[in-house]
């Protein structure tokens, strides 16, 4: 009887065993949410960034996020049109499907942004607004606050955004950023990435994006001289697989606001 009930208890645990592992995985990847507003004016420029600091970035704090990063592309002045980025780390995709909820109920917000939240139809303070919703890379499952030390108002956010042909090519670029070493590269040459992470829902797709960050414009351009004379991406560039990958590419090279965060 003993060994009949042994038997079955290691029938049971091979069984459970074999269960654990067809599991999938809990996917730790961040989840990045960027809010970027399309404006028409330096007043409306100014108009936003006062509710941005006063009003939205506290209500984030209240629902759960620390720390927020807002950018101004350079030149932005005086471009036509005006952009404020907003780069919110989110821990799951739930938050980002409920944040804007939180937000409308947020008694403070709407007190704090006054301004901004009862504007009337003829007088608006932008726009449009395009939301970015993002996933981080395996290699990079969550952001990171740069660690620079000259003059907020020098430094430099360099934003990139990849966009490929096909969803097989996309995924090929991904594929370098990743197990081609590309991500490594960067962190050899000390670029601070703040992320590196694949777009799921936005106006343009396939696409990844990622972030670096630098005290000034002239480091900016030394760290990508360094870059495109490095033995790995003299490698890297001219392998089959990883040719013609991207169809499309952006970059926009920005100044943190003075109360960005990160």
């Amino acid at each position: 009887m003993k060994k009949t009930i042994c038997l079955l208890l290691l029938i049971a645990g091979l069984f459970q065993e074999n269960l654990s592992a067809q599991k999938p995985k809990a996917d730790k990847r961040d989840y990045y949410e960027i809010k970027l507003y399309r404006l028409a004016s330096n007043e409306q420029v100014q108009q936003v960034d006062a509710f941005l600091k006063n009003a939205y970035l506290p209500a984030l704090h209240r629902a759960g996020i620390k720390k927020v990063g807002v950018y101004h592309p350079i030149g932005n002045d005086t471009a036509k049109e005006k952009r404020i980025f907003v780069f919110i780390p989110l821990p799951s995709l739930k938050q980002a499907s409920t944040l804007e909820d939180l937000l409308v109920k947020d008694v403070q917000l709407q007190k704090d942004g006054d301004a901004y939240w009862n504007a009337a139809h003829n007088a608006v303070l932008y726009n449009r607004i395009e939301t970015i919703l993002l996933k981080a890379f395996p290699l990079m499952t969550t952001y990171q606050e740069p660690s620079l030390s000259g003059n907020k108002t020098d430094r430099v956010y360099e934003l990139r955004s990849y966009e490929g042909g096909t969803e097989r090519l996309y995924r090929q670029k991904v594929k370098m950023f990743n197990e081609g070493g590309e991500i490594a590269l960067f962190k050899r040459l000390n670029f601070n990435a703040v992320f590196y992470a694949e777009v799921i829902a936005g106006s343009r797709m396939p696409n990844l994006m990622y972030m670096t960050s630098f005290n000034n414009m002239a480091e900016r351009d030394e760290h990508w001289k360094a870059f495109g004379s490095s033995p790995e991406w003299t490698k890297l560039k001219v392998m089959p697989e990883y040719l013609n990958t991207v169809s499309r590419n952006e970059t926009i090279l920005m100044n943190p606001a003075e109360f960005s965060e990160l």
